[in-house]
C-alpha cells in the first residue's frame, strides 16, 4: 500500500518544440517539388523523342537499303508506248526522250521528257504519263503541212501556223498551196511577222479554194499587196483583211459577167480588190 503514497516524480525538461507552420513556405516547397518533376518529365520526354526520330530514321534508311532492289524491280520500265505518230517513227520518238527499258518509272522527270519531245518541229504538243507499273506512255500531237514555202530557190513545209516542218530543197507537193517572196532567214528564225503573212496566205488559199479549184500560189513579196493566182485568175488582195476582200468579191461575183471564172481559155483575168468600195476587173489578152 505504500505505491499508493509514493510521489511522482517530474519528467525531465526537454527542448521546446515549435509547433507553429508556414504556409508559405509549404507552398513554396511543394511548387518547387513540382517544379522538379515537371523539369524530369519533361527531360524524359526529349530523350523519348529523341530516341524515338532516331529509330525511325534508322528504319527509313534500312528500309531503303533493302526495299531499293525490291522497289526499282516493281517500278522498272518493261514497255514504251508511243501514240499519235505519223510522220515521226517510234524510234525518232524514243531517241528524243532518252527513255531506257529497265530505267524505274519513280526516277523519270515527266515534264523534262515533254520537253525534249516538243523539241522536234513535227511535234505540236506531247503528253507523258507513267502507267503502272511497268509502262510509259508517250503521247502526241504533231503539226499538219499546210503550205509549200518557197525561199531563195529553197522549198520548205509549213504548217497553218508558220512553223517550219522541214526542209524540201527542189522537192514540191502541189496538193498544197504555195507561197513564195518570203525572206528565208525570217522563216528559219520563226520571226513573228514572217508567220503572220504565211499565216494570211494559208487563209487565203482556203477562202480561194472554196470557190476555184486548183493549186493556189501567193506571191507575199510586199506583204500590204497580196498577189494570189489560181486557173489563169490573179487576184490582189490590200493590207485590209483578206477575209472582208474576198466576201466583198462573193457578192459581186455573180454581176461579172465578162470576167472568165472557169479559168480556161486564153485570157487571163485580174481581179483588183485593194480598194475599199470597189472591184477593179481587168481582162488580160
Amino acid at each position: 500500500m505504500r505505491c499508493f503514497g509514493r510521489k511522482t516524480q517530474p519528467r525531465p525538461a526537454r527542448p521546446r518544440r515549435n509547433q507553429w507552420k508556414d504556409p508559405q513556405g509549404e507552398r513554396a516547397v511543394k511548387e518547387a517539388s513540382r517544379a522538379k518533376i515537371a523539369r524530369r518529365k519533361a527531360l524524359v520526354r526529349r530523350v523519348g523523342l529523341v530516341t524515338g526520330t532516331g529509330l525511325v530514321v534508322w528504319l527509313v534508311v534500312m528500309g531503303m537499303r533493302y526495299s531499293g532492289p525490291a522497289l526499282q524491280s516493281l517500278l522498272e520500265i518493261k514497255t514504251i508506248t508511243v501514240e499519235g505518230e505519223n510522220h515521226l517513227d517510234k524510234q525518232k520518238v524514243l531517241e528524243l526522250a532518252k527513255v531506257k527499258l529497265g530505267t524505274g518509272l519513280h526516277h523519270l522527270v515527266t515534264r523534262v521528257i515533254k520537253e525534249r519531245v516538243e523539241s522536234h518541229p513535227w511535234v505540236k504538243e506531247a503528253e507523258v504519263t507513267r502507267v503502272p507499273f511497268h509502262e510509259l506512255r508517250i503521247s502526241l500531237v504533231e503539226r499538219i503541212p499546210a503550205a509549200v514555202i518557197r525561199a531563195d530557190s529553197q522549198n520548205f513545209l509549213t504548217d497553218a501556223e508558220g512553223h517550219v516542218l522541214t526542209g524540201l530543197g527542189q522537192t514540191d507537193d502541189d496538193v498544197l498551196p504555195l507561197v513564195a517572196g518570203i525572206d528565208s532567214q525570217g522563216l528559219l528564225d520563226g520571226t513573228e511577222s514572217v508567220r503572220q503573212v504565211i499565216v494570211s496566205s494559208i487563209k487565203l488559199a482556203k477562202l480561194v479554194g472554196q470557190t476555184f479549184e486548183g493549186r493556189l500560189r501567193v506571191n507575199v513579196e510586199n506583204p500590204s499587196n497580196l498577189v494570189a493566182l489560181v486557173q489563169g485568175m490573179r487576184f490582189q488582195f490590200g493590207a485590209e483583211s483578206v477575209g472582208e476582200q474576198w466576201e466583198r468579191f462573193q457578192r459581186v461575183k455573180p454581176t461579172l459577167k465578162t470576167l472568165n471564172l472557169d479559168g480556161h481559155g486564153r485570157r487571163a483575168n485580174e481581179v483588183d480588190l485593194r480598194y475599199e468600195n470597189r472591184i477593179v476587173v481587168r481582162e488580160g489578152g
